[in-house]
């Protein structure tokens, strides 16, 4: 399995969803690789959502769809509302799916 994190330096979210994707990654003797997209025709030919943007062999299990590509803060949908990164238990189940 290979998992990305995609980011962008001014976005302050990405450090706290790295924390924990890293975490739930380590529990499960997986690694993290990181991408830092820094211009906005990048950000397209990678498909990226948004700061942060997980992605799991190549797919972004958190998109809707509805989101536009470019150097932008993401914001998730958790069960305690809007935020800037997913919850560890979103994760968890992405990972275990």
């Amino acid at each position: 399995m290979k998992i990305e994190l995609l980011y962008f330096d001014d976005c302050p979210n990405w450090n706290v969803a790295a924390g924990r994707l890293d975490a739930v990654a380590a529990s499960r003797g997986l690694s993290v690789e990181r991408r830092r997209v820094t211009t906005p025709e990048e950000a397209v030919a990678a498909r990226f959502r948004g700061s942060p943007t997980i992605l799991i062999d190549g797919i972004d299990p958190f998109a809707t769809g509805d989101e536009s590509f470019g150097l932008a803060c993401r914001v998730y949908q958790t069960p305690d509302g809007p935020a800037g990164s997913p919850t560890t238990e979103q994760i968890e189940a992405i990972l275990d799916a």
